[in-house]
């Protein structure tokens, strides 16, 4: 049995309870759907993102409120982090993400995250025909499987399996407390047709991955907890009492703050409507690496 069986199975129960539960303000947790062209070219229903908005745990929040008050983690170190891509496509061939393609998702990625101390290169590309890969959902038996079988040295790589989930899903990521920091279950999962010059419009720009590698450094969505303090913990990102879609300016949704915060990576609105994260954001997304990546500071 694997050292880290228990601390998986409880953090994936806290998902499926979060995923079923409502939040106090009577919004799913999900917190709002949105739409974008599917592979028959049609607008089909989705949902931006399938990390559910779980509260952190008592170490996460101590670092949560470290990073708000602290302005030493906002100068971020140079952290380079390699990335293998794992393109998932069915029998058929459906799926296929070009290298051209790859290219342009790395330097989305590091347009967003440059500034604040992140930098990533592509380190390998590899293609699997998969059935049951290829439709995985978040914590399946498939998706453990195939992340078991393909997952690149976890510890000091991100590992970006691209798919089609089903369901109008466009990505899932792990939290970097999730699991110890060499386990194959770390990565993040998008859409196929999410990344630029893809077809689901208006999420092909690359931001989805993006979105969940913010996860996966730590951030939660900006409209955690609603309009009810402290909302994703972080104070320089104004509450939203839901997540927005498209780009409605001076969009307020809640009595107290400033406007929604639309143009941050973790909300939903459309890619080409985000393209900010907060000096909070970077400050804790710095301190969750030195806390549960460190592997990843390693040259």
């Amino acid at each position: 049995m694997r050292q880290n069986s228990f601390t998986g199975a409880v953090a994936m129960l806290l998902l499926l309870l979060c995923s079923i539960s409502f939040a106090a303000d009577g919004t799913d947790q999900y917190r709002g759907k949105v739409m974008f062209k599917g592979p028959n070219g049609k607008m089909m229903s989705g949902v931006r993102c399938g990390v559910v908005d779980v509260s952190p745990t008592l170490e996460v929040l101590k670092g949560m409120r470290e990073s708000a008050r602290s302005k030493t983690l906002a100068i971020a170190a140079n952290i380079s982090i390699p990335v293998a891509f794992h393109v998932i496509t069915n029998s058929q061939g459906g799926g296929e993400v070009p290298l051209n393609q790859i290219n342009a998702s790395i330097d989305v990625l590091n347009q967003s995250y440059n500034e604040h101390g992140f930098f990533f290169n592509l380190a390998s590309v590899d293609i699997t025909a998969n059935n049951s890969w290829y439709t995985a959902g978040p914590d399946s038996i498939a998706e453990q499987n195939m992340k078991a079988s393909l997952a690149i040295d976890p510890a000091n790589t991100l590992n970006v399996y691209t798919s089609n989930p089903g369901g109008g899903l466009l990505g899932w990521a792990t939290f970097p407390w999730y699991y110890p920091e060499s386990d194959t279950q770390h990565g993040v999962v998008i859409l196929y047709s999410s990344v630029p010059g893809g077809s689901a419009f208006p999420f092909n720009e690359g931001d989805t991955l993006t979105h969940e590698v913010g996860h996966y450094l730590g951030l939660f969505h900006t409209f955690q907890g609603g309009c009810r303090r402290p909302g994703d913990y972080l104070p320089d990102t104004p509450a939203e009492r839901t997540s927005t879609s498209g780009c409605p300016v001076n969009k307020d949704t809640c009595p107290w703050g400033d406007v929604d915060p639309i143009h941050n990576f973790m909300d939903y609105s459309d890619d080409a409507c985000m393209y900010e994260f907060t000096l909070n954001q970077r400050s804790f997304m710095n301190w969750a690496v030195n806390r549960f990546k460190p592997s990843l500071l390693t040259p």
